[in-house]
C-alpha cells in the first residue's frame, strides 16, 4: 500500500510540472498573437503611403507552442489472486475466522465494493448451512416486510455477526481452560500446541510476561520441558514468551531431524563386516566326487523254530512261575531279594559260576 500511495505521489507531481511549461508556453504565445493583432489592427486603420512602393515583407511566424510529451502510462501491477472466504455454518468457533477472511477480501479489492451494502449481500452469499443460514434468511424476511434492509452499514454488520456467531463467554472460557490441564500439549505437535496456546491467551487477554511463560511451559511435554530445563548454557528468561516460543520450535525441529535420520538408518539393508578371501579354493577339495549313498543293507529274518514258531528267550523263565512274597531270585518265602544267601557276586565268580 505504501509503495503503491508514492508512485501515485510521484506520478501526479511530474503531471503538475507539465502543466506549469505548458500554461507558460500558451501565456507566451498569446501574448505575441495579441501582439500582432495589434499592429495589424493599426494598419488597417491608417494606412501609410509608401505603402504600395514598399514590397510585402512577410510577417515573423508565429512561434508554435511547444508540443508536451504524452506522459507514459503507468505500468499496470499485477493483482495476487484472491480467494473467497469458505462457506460459513454458523460454529461459534469459526466466526472469527470467517470475518477475518471477509475484512482481508474486502480491503484487497476495494474497487469490487463501492457500495456499502455491496459488501454486507457479497458476504451474506457464504451463509450456506445451519444457524448462518437461518439468520441471513430472517434478514431478507425483514426486509420485505419493511421494504428496508435491516443492515445498513458493514460496521453494523460486524457487531450483529459478534453477537450471534462469537461465543457467549468467550474470555471465561479461556480462563478457565488456561486455570485447567485442558491446553497441554499432549500428543499434539508443536505448531498446533503453540497456535492454540495463543489464541487462548489472545482471549483470555492474559498479557503478563511472566505469567505467560509459566503456563506455556506447564502445557508442554514432559520431554520437551527437560531439554529446556537442562540447557548446559543460555537460559531462556522467564519474562520473554516469545524466546520460550523460538527455542520450543527449534528444539522440535531438531527432534524431528533425528527421528528422520533414525528411520532412514534402521531402513538401510545392513553390510556384512566379513571379508571375503580372494583365494580360489584348493584343487584338492575341488576335485572329490560327490559322496555315494551308502548301500541299504537288509536285517536278517529272525530265528524260527524247527516248529515254524518265533523263538522266545524268556521261555525257560515265564515257565517258572515267581512268588507273590519272596525273593524272586531263587524262590523262598522267607526272605526278599535283599537278603538272599545265593546271590552272587560277579568279583568272586569262579569258572564254572
Amino acid at each position: 500500500m505504501a509503495d503503491t500511495l508514492g508512485y501515485l505521489q510521484h506520478h501526479l507531481q511530474e503531471l503538475t510540472e507539465r502543466q506549469h511549461v505548458s500554461e507558460s508556453n500558451i501565456n507566451s504565445t498569446l501574448a505575441a498573437l495579441t501582439a500582432q493583432l495589434q499592429q495589424l489592427t493599426q494598419l488597417v486603420a491608417n494606412p501609410p503611403l509608401s505603402l504600395l512602393a514598399i514590397p510585402n515583407t512577410p510577417l515573423p511566424p508565429v512561434p508554435s507552442p511547444p508540443v508536451s510529451p504524452s506522459p507514459t502510462p503507468p505500468t499496470q501491477q499485477t493483482r495476487p489472486k484472491l480467494s473467497c472466504p469458505l462457506d460459513f455454518n454458523g460454529e461459534h468457533h469459526n466466526g472469527r475466522a470467517f470475518l477475518n477472511s471477509c475484512s482481508l477480501y474486502i480491503c484487497l479489492a476495494p474497487e469490487q465494493f463501492h457500495d456499502k451494502q455491496k459488501r454486507i449481500l457479497w458476504a451474506l452469499t457464504f451463509f450456506k448451512g445451519g444457524h448462518a443460514a437461518k439468520w441471513s434468511e430472517n434478514i431478507f424476511h425483514q426486509e420485505a416486510d419493511t421494504s428496508v434492509f435491516p443492515i445498513q452499514t458493514w460496521g453494523e454488520f460486524k457487531q450483529q455477526f459478534w453477537l450471534h456467531f462469537f461465543p457467549a463467554n468467550m474470555e471465561a472460557d479461556a480462563i478457565n481452560t488456561l486455570e485447567g490441564t485442558f491446553y497441554y500439549q499432549g500428543n499434539q505437535t508443536v505448531d498446533d500446541y503453540l497456535d492454540s496456546f495463543q489464541a487462548l491467551v489472545s482471549n483470555a487477554g492474559y498479557t503478563d510476561p511472566w505469567t505467560l511463560v509459566v503456563k506455556f511451559r506447564q502445557g508442554l511435554r514432559l520431554g520437551i520441558q527437560n531439554q529446556i530445563a537442562t540447557m548446559p548454557y543460555g537460559r531462556l528468561a522467564d519474562t520473554d514468551p516469545d524466546v520460550w516460543y523460538k527455542a520450543v520450535w527449534r528444539i522440535d525441529q531438531v527432534c524431528l531431524t533425528n527421528e528422520a535420520f533414525q528411520s532412514v538408518s534402521r531402513s538401510a539393508p545392513s553390510v556384512s563386516l566379513r571379508t571375503i578371501s580372494a583365494q580360489p579354493p584348493p584343487l584338492s577339495a575341488a576335485r572329490l566326487p560327490l559322496a555315494l549313498p551308502s548301500p541299504v543293507i537288509p536285517k536278517p529274518p529272525l530265528a524260527t523254530l524247527s516248529m515254524g514258531v518265533l523263538m522266545d528267550i524268556n521261555v525257560t523263565r515265564k515257565a517258572r512261575s515267581l512268588p507273590l512274597r519272596g525273593c524272586y531270585r531263587c524262590g523262598d518265602a522267607n526272605y526278599i531279594v535283599r537278603d538272599c544267601p545265593h546271590r552272587l557276586d560277579v568279583h568272586q565268580l569262579t569258572m564254572e559260576q
